[in-house]
């Protein structure tokens, strides 16, 4: 529920230890990278901060707020639900730009001592509240395109038309600022899809109108409303598919994990992989989390800071945490489960941001 632009920012790296009663040494070590510029999209979560959308979001709002405007006040003139019920589609529009605004803004909250990942699922939320918007939006339209079909009524095309028209240039122009971001954050996707939605409805409705005024075919417009709303519902249900999967931290579909394993199975000195997690924090940052056994010793910082790197580098991965121990800390690569811990080891944590 493509690919990418990373725009590095500055780095900062640390290194501490701290003792721990352990029968076993082990290690923790815990890499991360951020930044401001382009991200990914659903499931191609990247290290690096997403792109600001901002200013595309206050346009977008802008415009589509004054076309429903717009859309009413001729609807009204024209007598024309057609137009009337648009301009309630479009208010639904401004609505999730509205949520997509808002879950793009709250992912960027500094994390606190209550919130240590921040807030960044709510640009999850916000993907997942937008197909929902949309697939409901379909469903109504189609459904009173099914009651045109049974009882069709007179329209006056010619402004049913010049008004639609705008319609394209407003939706298309607003999903147009939304474009280039698309594939790498399934929130910004779902604002794409809700403009460009508008957009081929609006086409639909001048080309039901031309047909309505050359022919008189009243039908046209409710078939062209429901040829529509299948397509663009078949799009949206992919976007509702990866938001829900997000929600529930599944493994972004970009990954492959048994490649992740392979990958960390083949740094130096790691015998096994095990408990190995990835999910994604939000729409733009995979974390991974995993135990990996180094049965000829305990790795140190320099072993963190190359497995972050092969991470990011192959999977786009920003955010690893690995803990390493000489034998399988759960009974997992094969091996008995841990004895008991009570000798003193040493835990690194290596970060770069």
């Amino acid at each position: 529920m493509g690919q990418h632009e990373p725009v590095r920012a500055q780095r900062q790296e640390h290194v501490h230890g701290h003792a721990h009663d352990d029968e076993h040494e082990h290690g923790h070590g815990h890499a991360h990278e951020a930044g401001s510029g382009h991200s990914h999209r659903p499931g191609h979560a990247h290290a690096h901060g997403p792109a600001r959308h901002d200013r595309a979001f206050a346009i977008g709002i802008a415009v589509n707020v004054a076309f429903v405007a717009v859309e009413v006040f001729y609807g009204w003139r024209a007598d024309s639900l057609a137009l009337l019920a648009d301009a309630g589609h479009n208010l639904g529009d401004v609505l999730g730009l509205v949520l997509a605004w808002a879950g793009a803004f709250a992912g960027r909250l500094a994390p606190d001592e209550r919130h240590t990942w921040g807030w960044k699922r709510a640009s999850i939320l916000a993907a997942f509240a937008n197909a929902l918007l949309l697939l409901v939006a379909m469903g109504s339209l189609a459904w009173a395109a099914v009651g045109r079909l049974e009882a069709p009524q007179a329209m006056q095309p010619l402004t049913v038309m010049g008004v639609a028209a705008v319609g394209i240039f407003v939706n298309l122009g607003t999903a147009l600022l939304f474009m280039r971001g698309r594939h790498d954050d399934i929130n910004i996707r779902g604002a794409f899809l809700h403009m460009a939605a508008d957009a081929a409805v609006s086409a639909g409705v001048v080309g039901a109108g031309a047909l309505v005024l050359w022919q008189g075919w009243l039908w046209v417009d409710p078939v062209a409303s429901l040829v529509i709303a299948a397509v663009i519902l078949l799009s949206t249900w992919q976007l509702f598919r990866d938001s829900l999967h997000l929600m529930f931290d599944g493994v972004p579909s970009s990954i492959d994990l048994d490649a992740v394993r392979a990958e960390l199975e083949a740094l130096p000195g790691v015998d096994c992989v095990h408990d190995l997690h990835v999910w994604a924090s939000g729409t733009t940052e995979v974390v991974l989390t995993a135990h990996v056994v180094t049965p000829a010793g305990h790795p140190d910082d320099a072993f963190f800071r190359a497995a972050a790197a092969r991470m990011k580098e192959r999977f786009s991965i920003g955010h690893v945490t690995l803990q390493a121990s000489t034998e399988p800390v759960m009974p997992a690569c094969g091996g008995p489960r841990a004895p008991s811990l009570s000798r003193g080891g040493l835990a690194l944590d290596a970060s770069s941001r």
